[in-house]
């Protein structure tokens, strides 16, 4: 197996140097780094990088993580010629022994579910808690029962894994979306459907990409023996992003998000579910920062209905953090 892993960086220079020894210390044969335009001394660091293995692409603009993890996988898919990549933020790293894990499972995960196309590991916080914002899912617009079960919880916990799935000895089991911390592609799903898109910039990239490598027939597998560790910390008390200006691609994205899972039939209720969602988490802000997370939030459904892609300059320079 020619395993190749894909790190995406942007000025995060402490967590990179903690991420590409783990990642050395591992069984993987290539280790793309994406340099996200960084200003910090990423690119000073990575030029004293000597070990063969590792192969620095430096993008001229910061194309986010969305343009990060494409061009990397371009880079991977056109260079170095894997049958797997596995995607993870500069915060996210293997827990040792990982990819050896991941090795020693995949035939057995490739005769479980057939037309495997997708393997994802379970991932924790560094104090060894379940990684709320990479708990995979199932699409509840494809399941009646965790469509009912959403409704009346209105709650995540209606499609998301539970607790119990993510024990080691648990076994591996069928999911639809999952973040890109841990996220293993094979070469098949990849030359049929493509790259993840990376005009979306940052957020829900992966749910997309998710959602159409499962729609064009391949199996994701969840695998929880396989463990990553995400060292985040970009979401404040009921997931409120820091800084506010995060909120607009969430919005935007998550229109893309409701419009694929759910259909073109059922699309108008499901953004409507979602909005709903998404005006109650700003609640949870300082009262002084909601006029600015509901502007965001607007300017963000606006611009997901009219279908916009690529980094938004004027949200940018929203001066509230």
């Amino acid at each position: 197996m020619n395993l190749c892993a894909i790190v995406v960086t942007y000025n995060r220079l402490n967590q990179l140097q903690i991420t590409l020894p783990a990642l050395l210390a591992e069984d993987v044969e290539h280790i793309v780094v994406v340099n996200n335009a960084s200003t910090d001394d990423t690119a000073i660091w990575l030029a004293d990088q000597e070990n063969a293995r590792v192969h620095v692409l430096t993008l001229d603009t910061n194309t986010g993580g969305a343009g990060g993890f494409e061009a990397g996988m371009a880079y991977a898919k056109l260079t170095l010629d894997p049958d797997w990549v596995v995607l993870m933020d500069d915060d996210a790293r293997p827990e040792p022994g990982a990819l050896a894990t991941f090795r020693g499972e995949t035939l057995k995960l490739e005769n479980d579910f057939p037309n495997l196309g997708i393997v994802v590991a379970s991932v924790f916080y560094p104090n060894g808690t379940l990684c709320e914002m990479n708990r995979p899912s199932r699409n509840p617009f494809w399941n009646l029962g965790l469509f009912a079960k959403t409704l009346v919880r209105g709650t995540r916990s209606g499609f998301h894994l539970k607790d119990a799935d993510f024990a080691a000895d648990a076994p591996a089991i069928s999911i639809d979306v999952a973040s890109f911390v841990g996220y293993f592609v094979y070469r098949r799903a990849w030359e049929k459907s493509g790259l993840p898109e990376g005009g979306l910039f940052i957020y829900g990239d992966d749910v997309l990409y998710s959602l159409r490598l499962r729609r064009a027939g391949f199996t994701m597998a969840f695998a929880p023996m396989i463990r990553f560790t995400h060292d985040c910390g970009t979401m404040g008390d009921g997931f409120v992003y820091r800084p506010l200006w995060k909120i607009y691609y969430h919005c935007r994205n998550g229109v893309s998000i409701a419009r694929q899972a759910a259909g073109p039939l059922i699309f108008p209720l499901a953004l409507v579910y979602y909005t709903v969602i998404w005006w109650r988490r700003g609640q949870a802000c300082p009262k002084d920062l909601r006029p600015t997370y509901y502007r965001m939030m607007r300017m963000g459904l606006r611009d997901g209905l009219l279908r916009r892609r690529g980094r938004k300059d004027a949200v940018h320079a929203i001066t509230h953090s």
